[in-house]
Formats: structure tokens, C-alpha cells, sequence
């Protein structure tokens, strides 16, 4: 049973990011405050999940949250600043777009910097213990996904509506035999190998 509350504040927030390790396509974080009467049996981890649960949670979660936001980082600036620092400025850039300002941040992982002197707490597989970083994860998943499934009528042959960007064999075949687009992190290593990629 996921915990609601981690903190004593009212406002307390859950932020979370998704595709930090995909070759293609940008880091993208959520950010949700939910009430202090939020119930919901099937919320957990998102990786915890199938498509269809994600999706039935996703209006749920954007109905019921006292406020919500999303952010993505792209390509070129995670390539920039490194993935660690891409994901933790998706989150940054999730939670200053909430209606509402948090009094305090839980946050999924390990890492994570000072924003704005709200005080903040990271949380080791929060995604697994509190709804708020569950909820999270859902939107920045969902959101992800949708964009991924967008780039990929551009792109067919990476199959990014199947892989999302993920490094799978077909993924990487693919840029072994068609190289790369715009949408890939130069910054990455894109083939094990490291086979010769005209960049």
C-alpha cells in the first residue's frame, strides 16, 4: 500500500522523470500535488504498470490532483548538460509550472538540487512508496510516450511508437543501418560497439 504523506505539509509534492536512459528523445518529468483525502487502489510505480493502466490513471490523476505539471528536456540540451543534470532540470521546470507552490518536494531517486528553498527529501524507489511520486511517474511516462508515438510518423523505421527511444536490438539495428536523426543523444553511446556513426 502506497503512502500518501511523507512530510506533515499539506502541500507536499511528488516529482518523478521518465527516459533518462533512452538513446532518443528528450528526459521528461511530472510534478503532482495530490489532496489529503486521494485513494486509489491501482496508482503505483508506473514501470509497475501496463499502457492500459497508465492510461485509464492518467485522467484520474490530472482530475483529482490539486495541481499538476510536465516538463520536457530535450535532445540537444541533455547532450549540453549531461542526462543526470537534464533530468533533474525536467524536474525543476515540472514543479515551477504547478498552480500551486509546493511546501515541500519528494522526489524519486538519489539526486536532486535546491529549488527555490522549498525543502525536499529524495526518496530511493519513492515511485514504489508514496502516490504523489506514483502519480508522477504515471504523467511523465504517459506524457513521454505520447510525445515518442508523435516523432514516430517522422521516423518509422526506429519503431519508437514499440521502443519509446529505449535502446532495444531492433532500436539499435536500425541506427547501425540508417544512422541517426535529430532526435538522438549525440552524447550517448548509441551502438555497444561504438561502430563508426557519421555525427
Amino acid at each position: 500500500m502506497l503512502l500518501l504523506n511523507h512530510s506533515n505539509f499539506e502541500l507536499e509534492c511528488g516529482t518523478d522523470e521518465a527516459g533518462r536512459g533512452c538513446l532518443a528523445g528528450p528526459v521528461t518529468a511530472a510534478a503532482v500535488i495530490l489532496p489529503s483525502v486521494f485513494e486509489n487502489s491501482i496508482l503505483n510505480d508506473s514501470k509497475q504498470l501496463n499502457e492500459k493502466k497508465r492510461a485509464f490513471l492518467k485522467p484520474i490523476i490530472e482530475l483529482e490532483a490539486l495541481s499538476f505539471g510536465v516538463a520536457h528536456v530535450f535532445q540537444e540540451e541533455i547532450d549540453k548538460i549531461n542526462i543526470l543534470n537534464a533530468s533533474i532540470l525536467a524536474m525543476h521546470k515540472a514543479v515551477n509550472s504547478l498552480k500551486l507552490t509546493p511546501e515541500f518536494i519528494i522526489v524519486d531517486g538519489n539526486r536532486f538540487k535546491p529549488l527555490n528553498t522549498i525543502p525536499y527529501e529524495t526518496i530511493i524507489k519513492g515511485d514504489g512508496k508514496y502516490l504523489s511520486i506514483a502519480a508522477a511517474s504515471i504523467l511523465a511516462k504517459t506524457y513521454r510516450d505520447a510525445y515518442m508515438d508523435s516523432i514516430h510518423e517522422e521516423y518509422p523505421m526506429y519503431n519508437w511508437k514499440q521502443n519509446k527511444g529505449y535502446p532495444t536490438v531492433e532500436h539499435r539495428e536500425a541506427i547501425k543501418k540508417y544512422g541517426i536523426t535529430k532526435y538522438h543523444r549525440k552524447s550517448f553511446r548509441l551502438l555497444p560497439e561504438q561502430l563508426k556513426l557519421n555525427i
